[in-house]
């Protein structure tokens, strides 16, 4: 949880320093200002969606808002098995981004490793700008779009439309890894 933290102390810090007003935030997010004001205080989940929208209208690359670091390549940049930058997002949901050090890049590569939830539980939808690009590595995925839900194996992969509502969760009770590029 001391990411989550981190990450709403840097998006305070971009509001105070743009003289952005928190309600501009808020709605560009589709969240209530309530909501945004415990995203800032570290009490709720950012959402790496959310954080890529609030990169792209104000100019300020994905990987200060996530990882603090300003990306430095601009001809390559290598990520070693398991060096990647981390956030996790909460119990559950961890990302590792693939191309965090890259200045100027166009997508949005991670590794992403959902546990499953005791109960067996939902999780929250969300949606962004752009399109995304899955594909399961281990376990099994359960993706639902809109009202549509698919069960995808090691070796599937799948391409939308990322404004649409859309999650994610593991099936059965081990982790699911997939590639996710957000586009």
């Amino acid at each position: 949880m001391k990411h989550i933290q981190q990450i709403g102390e840097r998006l305070k810090g971009l509001r105070e320093v743009l003289d952005i007003p928190a309600e501009e935030v808020a709605e560009l997010c589709n969240i209530s200002l309530e909501h945004y004001l415990k995203i800032e205080a570290g009490e709720a989940d950012p959402s790496v969606y959310r954080l890529s929208k609030i990169s792209k209208r104000y100019g300020i690359a994905l990987d200060v808002l996530l990882f603090g670091e300003e990306p430095r390549m601009n001809g390559y940049f290598l990520t070693r098995r398991d060096q990647g930058l981390v956030v996790k997002r909460n119990r559950n949901y961890s990302y590792q981004s693939l191309g965090s050090g890259f200045r100027g890049r166009e997508v949005d590569p991670f590794l992403v490793t959902v546990e499953p939830k005791p109960d067996g539980g939902s999780y929250n939808k969300n949606s962004h700008e752009g399109q995304e690009f899955d594909m399961v590595l281990e376990g099994e995925l359960e993706i639902t779009i809109g009202e549509k839900t698919m069960l995808l194996g090691k070796g599937d992969s799948i391409y939308f439309d990322a404004s649409q509502q859309h999650c994610m969760r593991a099936v059965g009770d081990k982790e699911v890894k997939f590639l996710c590029v957000v586009i």
